[in-house]
């Protein structure tokens, strides 16, 4: 089972994204900050990781998970509320892989992420 992460700080976000994700499969872990995401990164690092580009600190959070062990394995998605493109080449900058547009709904989850639950 693919482990995944929501760092986001929104309560409501983080557990609608749970809710959709376990049911396509997904091992869901939630993260409220930045310090939250190093501390559960340290214990096990996740397949999948998506940082809200709105939470303090995202930039670096994404940096210090790639020069992490196993850091280069996760796959982060960057989650942005526009296409802003400074915005989002400076989260490619960081070590994003790929982002998602907020807010997201069941459609938009299950587009992105269906395929890697089924690959698992």
């Amino acid at each position: 089972m693919q482990r995944l992460m929501i760092a986001d700080t929104s309560d409501v976000v983080r557990k609608v994204g749970k809710r959709i994700l376990s049911e396509l499969g997904f091992l869901v872990s939630e993260a409220e900050s930045s310090a939250d995401v190093l501390r559960r990164c340290g214990v096990e690092m996740p397949n999948l990781l998506i940082v809200d580009a709105g939470m303090e600190g995202a930039i670096e959070l994404m940096t210090t998970i790639r020069a992490m062990p196993n850091g280069n394995t996760v796959r982060i998605y960057y989650c942005v509320v526009e296409a802003d493109l400074k915005k989002m080449m400076l989260g490619k900058r960081a070590g994003a892989n790929d982002f998602l547009l907020k807010p997201f709904d069941r459609k938009i989850l299950t587009a992105t992420f269906g395929s890697l639950a089924a690959a698992a």
